[in-house]
């Protein structure tokens, strides 16, 4: 069982580091209200002022079903407004059903992203966090008991640790020499079945991702040159784009650009995706996961993407913090799995075997 007090104190310190008189914008649904209601509590006695934003979990929905096209267009003036306000945000993801848009055109969700962008480039230039919640659509999602996906969104978390933020500062710590390592070379190649792709990261930046931005987190990543992706690569984790499911992607890559895609399941999805925009066919990062309290798959990427001894790449928008240029509407990262005959190598010497490091 999470305690919504320690995992709102975890956001605060860890995640936002919070200062006196910071507006801080939370926003998840009803589903999520308890923990929301402690993060308003903790930011109250740290001297922050939280700015509560609860919405029904079919809000979504109602809107891809009732909006004009002047709508999916834009957007309304004052969201724009009050996230270029805001000190920081954090968004906790609670769905009552993580299917809840596969019946929506996937034209209207990729056509609505398109327009909200000025929103997207306000909030990733202040402190921002993304977190997770249990619910019940999550751990059947996950296919497992309410009570046990619980137990390992806890372990997740590092909320099982005498001390969560002491824990998090230790990754932190041990992700410093993978980058370091990472940092030396420039040309990483990604070999498991049915894949061999080749990026170029001379030069970029790779970053620590400690919990800082995602809770829970554990992956270092950068943003590879956006025309060097050569080859193909299959993403064995089941992904999730706007609500629908794809599983078993595969997208071959010339020039950096994404030039054949195909999916065993939500194809239509997969496509819609990469229609976006133009920069949705191009890489905007590479991943490593590390978070050993995340060991199987789920079905919520921001979980997946971390789970030790995996790599992921995003589709779309690259973070300009890693040196990665790639503009889009999009950013949807797909997992591979390296732990069943699958190996990193960076200029030729392997950094993952197996789904371990290799020393």
């Amino acid at each position: 069982m999470i305690d919504p007090d320690a995992y709102a104190a975890l956001i605060a310190d860890w995640c936002l580091e919070v200062q006196p008189g910071q507006q801080v914008l939370i926003m998840t649904t009803t589903l999520a209200q308890e923990p929301a209601l402690s993060l308003h509590r903790v930011l109250l006695d740290r001297g922050a002022w939280p700015l509560l934003r609860l919405n029904p979990p079919e809000l979504m929905v109602d809107f891809y079903r009732h909006a004009q096209a002047s709508q999916l267009d834009s957007f309304a003036p004052l969201e724009l407004i009050e996230m270029e306000s805001v000190d920081a945000s954090v968004r906790i993801e609670a769905p009552a059903n993580t299917r809840a848009l596969a019946d929506i055109d996937p034209a209207l969700p990729a056509r609505a992203a398109r327009a909200r962008r000025p929103i997207q480039q306000a909030r990733s230039r202040r402190r921002w966090c993304v977190s997770i919640w249990p619910t019940p659509a999550l751990a059947q999602q996950a296919g497992m008991a309410q009570r046990d996906y619980e137990d390992f969104l806890h372990r997740a978390l590092f909320l099982d640790r005498s001390d969560p933020v002491a824990a998090w500062a230790q990754l932190r710590d041990r992700h410093e020499a993978l980058v370091d390592r990472l940092s030396t070379g420039s040309q990483i190649r990604i070999e498991a079945p049915g894949t061999d792709l080749r990026l170029d990261v001379s030069g970029r930046t790779w970053i620590n991702s400690d919990g800082r931005r995602n809770m829970p987190s554990g992956e270092v990543f950068t943003g590879p040159h956006e025309r060097s992706a050569s080859g193909t690569i299959r993403f064995d984790v089941p992904s999730g784009t706007r609500g629908a499911e794809v599983t078993g992607a595969e997208l071959t890559f010339d020039q950096g650009r994404v030039v054949d895609a195909r999916a065993d399941r939500g194809e239509a999805q997969l496509m819609a995706a990469l229609a976006i925009d133009e920069g949705a066919r191009y890489l905007g990062e590479i991943g490593i996961g590390t978070n050993v309290g995340i060991d199987r798959p789920t079905g919520s990427t921001l979980l997946d993407e971390k789970i030790a001894g995996t790599v992921h790449l995003a589709l779309g928008r690259s973070y300009p913090e890693t040196g990665g240029t790639n503009a889009s509407a999009l950013h949807w990262d797909l997992v591979c799995d390296l732990r069943f005959g699958g190996r990193l190598s960076l200029d030729g010497q392997p950094v993952i075997s197996d789904g371990a490091l290799v020393e």
